[in-house]
Order: structure tokens, then C-alpha cells, then sequence
């Protein structure tokens, strides 16, 4: 290569040399990391504001009410810790606002107990409801623990079906109770319209997941899922 050449390959453009232009405006993430940022904010200050006007009161007036609550903030935080890094889930952010129905659903009982039927809820309801929440996590951590036990312990994929404990006889018994531990708040306040509308929403939602999740496992297991679809139901046995 002749000096000529070489002093024209140094003055020829190489581009930009500071990568891809910065991103000014605010990404997806982002914007759901705050949204959820201010939903925890929001509530932390409602939940300040209610104990100081006496909701601690309200709790020693409807111990059913209170168990429930406590039941189902153990049921969060142990889904936690024995969920699988295998469960497809949305994380962070995303999976936060993803909990707004159950939110509106938490909202929407005692809303139709107080402003349409007035009093209170009948014991036997109260009863029922904390009986189908205790239900509904014994059957959704039970499946995640057995999960989690027949799964890798590296937390990856599990190499085969697994068709030991509660999925021998279904093959999604975490949705399945966990729809349990939904339905059983519209019982505690006896509040059949929630408790319908609760019931559809949750059906068509649950058969959407199942359906993506179905048609994944099928594409990562071929004829051993298929097999393990003719000898199984998805959430009730001899049902459904």
C-alpha cells in the first residue's frame, strides 16, 4: 500500500464512534417501574390514613375478615419463596400492575355489601370464605413445592412432565388454587355479584394462560405431554 493510500484510509469516515444514540425518551419499563413506585406509595398512605381512623377497630369486629388477610399475605409472600425460576411470570413492575384486578376485587365486596345490601355478611359465609381461601393455598404452595422438588435445582426447566403429587390428577393445580383463594373474599362478604363476575373474569383469564403455557410445554415435550394431556384434566378431575 503506497503512503497515498494510507493517509486515504485514516481520513475516511468510520462512523460514529460513540455507539447508539441515548435514548431520550422515558422506555416502558421505566414508566412502569414508576406507575408502580406510586401504586405502593398510594397504598402505604390509604393504609396509614385507615389505621388512624380506627380500622384496627373494624379487624377485632370481623376476626373472619382478619384471618382471611393474614392468610393470604402468607400466601403471597410463601408463593415467593417456593415459586420455580421455570413458572413463567411477569416480574418487577409488570407483575405489580398486573395485581390491580386483584385490588379492584378487594375494593368491589365490601363496596357491594355496604352500598346495596347494608349490614353485615352472615357468619356461615364469612366461614365458607376463609375455608375456600385455606383450601386454595394449601393446593397452589402444595403444587409449587412439589414443582420445585421434582424440578432441577438449579431452578431451570424441568428435563421431563412432571406427573407426581397434585399433578397426577391435574395439570394446573397453582391456578387452580389460586383462583380458590380469590373466590373466597367475595364469601367473606357475602357478595354473590362480585363473586360471579369474579368467577367469569377468572375463567376465561385462567383458560388464556393455560392455553399459552399448554402450547408451550407441547412444543418443549411433544408426545409426552400430549400423552400426559389425554390422562389429565387442567384444574377439575372428571370435569375440566
Amino acid at each position: 500500500m503506497t503512503e497515498g493510500e494510507i493517509k486515504a484510509e485514516k481520513a475516511a469516515p468510520t462512523g460514529p464512534l460513540t455507539g447508539p444514540p441515548v435514548e431520550t425518551a422515558p422506555s416502558r419499563a421505566h414508566c412502569e417501574a414508576l406507575a408502580a413506585q406510586l401504586i405502593v406509595l398510594l397504598a402505604a398512605l390509604l393504609g396509614a390514613i385507615a389505621l388512624g381512623l380506627g380500622i384496627s377497630d373494624y379487624f377485632l369486629d370481623h376476626p373472619y375478615v382478619l384471618a382471611y388477610l393474614v392468610a393470604f399475605a402468607a400466601f403471597l409472600f410463601s408463593d415467593l419463596i417456593v415459586r420455580n425460576g421455570y413458572t413463567v411470570v411477569d416480574e418487577g413492575a409488570t407483575r405489580l400492575l398486573s395485581g390491580l384486578p386483584v385490588l379492584l376485587l378487594f375494593a368491589a365486596a365490601p363496596f357491594e355489601r355496604t352500598y346495596i345490601y347494608g349490614g353485615e355478611a352472615s357468619g356461615w359465609s364469612m366461614a365458607l370464605g376463609v375455608l375456600v381461601e385455606l383450601f386454595g393455598l394449601w393446593l397452589a404452595l402444595g403444587a409449587r413445592v412439589q414443582f420445585s422438588y421434582f424440578a432441577p435445582s438449579d431452578g431451570g426447566a424441568p428435563k421431563a412432565v412432571i406427573r407426581h403429587g397434585f399433578y397426577r390428577y391435574v395439570r394446573h393445580p397453582v391456578y387452580g388454587g389460586t383462583f380458590l383463594v380469590m373466590l373466597g373474599w367475595p364469601l367473606e362478604y357475602e357478595a354473590p355479584l362480585v363473586f360471579v363476575v369474579a368467577a367469569i373474569v377468572g375463567f376465561i383469564a385462567m383458560g388464556r394462560w393455560i392455553m399459552a403455557e399448554e402450547a408451550e410445554l407441547l412444543r418443549r415435550f411433544g408426545d409426552e405431554y400430549l400423552a400426559y394431556q389425554r390422562e389429565t384434566d387442567r384444574l377439575i378431575p372428571s370435569v375440566w
